[in-house]
Protein backbone atom coordinates (compact mmCIF):
# COMPACT_ATOMS: atom_id res chain seq x y z
CA UNK A 1 0.00 0.00 0.00
CA UNK A 2 1.45 3.52 -0.76
CA UNK A 3 2.03 5.93 2.13
CA UNK A 4 0.66 9.32 1.75
CA UNK A 5 2.20 12.18 2.48
CA UNK A 6 1.03 15.70 2.92
CA UNK A 7 1.81 19.23 1.93
CA UNK A 8 3.24 21.36 4.41
CA UNK A 9 1.10 24.52 4.73
CA UNK A 10 2.63 27.92 3.65
CA UNK A 11 4.30 30.34 6.85
CA UNK A 12 2.11 32.60 8.03
CA UNK A 13 3.06 35.85 7.33
CA UNK A 14 1.64 39.16 9.32
CA UNK A 15 -0.71 41.67 8.05
CA UNK A 16 1.66 44.65 9.00
CA UNK A 17 4.88 43.56 6.82
CA UNK A 18 6.34 46.89 6.10
CA UNK A 19 8.18 46.36 2.85
CA UNK A 20 9.81 49.47 1.29
CA UNK A 21 10.12 47.54 -2.26
CA UNK A 22 6.70 46.20 -2.30
CA UNK A 23 4.07 48.59 -0.83
CA UNK A 24 0.44 47.76 -0.34
CA UNK A 25 -1.74 48.65 -3.09
CA UNK A 26 -4.08 52.00 -2.75
CA UNK A 27 -7.34 52.66 -4.25
CA UNK A 28 -5.06 56.11 -5.50
CA UNK A 29 -2.53 53.48 -7.16
CA UNK A 30 -5.44 51.59 -9.00
CA UNK A 31 -8.03 54.48 -9.98
CA UNK A 32 -11.79 54.10 -10.06
CA UNK A 33 -12.70 50.13 -10.57
CA UNK A 34 -14.10 50.39 -14.81
CA UNK A 35 -16.50 47.79 -15.67
CA UNK A 36 -16.55 46.88 -19.47
CA UNK A 37 -19.15 44.54 -21.14
CA UNK A 38 -18.85 44.16 -24.81
CA UNK A 39 -17.02 46.40 -27.66
CA UNK A 40 -19.36 49.42 -26.69
CA UNK A 41 -20.72 51.81 -29.71
CA UNK A 42 -19.54 51.78 -32.33
CA UNK A 43 -18.40 55.05 -33.96
CA UNK A 44 -19.95 54.91 -37.42
CA UNK A 45 -22.49 52.17 -37.30
CA UNK A 46 -22.16 50.35 -40.29
CA UNK A 47 -23.04 46.78 -39.93
CA UNK A 48 -25.62 44.93 -38.85
CA UNK A 49 -25.77 41.84 -36.43
CA UNK A 50 -27.60 39.25 -38.50
CA UNK A 51 -28.25 35.20 -38.84
CA UNK A 52 -27.74 33.30 -42.29
CA UNK A 53 -27.62 29.38 -43.11
CA UNK A 54 -24.40 29.04 -45.62
CA UNK A 55 -23.97 25.23 -47.08
CA UNK A 56 -20.78 23.87 -45.12
CA UNK A 57 -18.67 23.60 -48.36
CA UNK A 58 -18.90 27.16 -48.70
CA UNK A 59 -18.40 28.07 -45.06
CA UNK A 60 -15.45 26.32 -45.07
CA UNK A 61 -13.85 27.55 -47.60
CA UNK A 62 -13.49 30.96 -46.07
CA UNK A 63 -13.10 29.96 -43.07
CA UNK A 64 -9.57 27.91 -44.70
CA UNK A 65 -8.39 30.70 -45.54
CA UNK A 66 -7.59 32.00 -42.33
CA UNK A 67 -9.10 34.54 -40.11
CA UNK A 68 -11.42 37.33 -40.98
CA UNK A 69 -13.61 34.99 -42.64
CA UNK A 70 -16.40 36.77 -42.31
CA UNK A 71 -15.07 39.89 -43.74
CA UNK A 72 -14.12 37.74 -46.96
CA UNK A 73 -17.76 36.58 -47.18
CA UNK A 74 -18.86 40.28 -46.98
CA UNK A 75 -16.34 41.41 -49.61
CA UNK A 76 -17.38 38.32 -51.45
CA UNK A 77 -21.39 39.42 -51.72
CA UNK A 78 -20.37 43.32 -52.36
CA UNK A 79 -18.50 42.13 -55.15
CA UNK A 80 -21.86 40.07 -56.36
CA UNK A 81 -24.05 43.16 -55.55
CA UNK A 82 -22.10 45.34 -57.78
CA UNK A 83 -21.75 42.92 -61.12
CA UNK A 84 -25.17 42.54 -60.59
CA UNK A 85 -26.41 45.88 -60.31
CA UNK A 86 -23.55 47.21 -63.33
CA UNK A 87 -25.56 44.42 -65.86
CA UNK A 88 -29.07 45.39 -64.93
CA UNK A 89 -30.85 47.09 -67.62
CA UNK A 90 -31.89 50.55 -67.43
Amino acid sequence: MKQTTTAKLPKKTSAKVDDTDNPAWTEDMLGKPVLKRGRGPQAAPTKILTSIRLDADILEFFKAQGAGYQSRINTALRREVKRHLATRPG
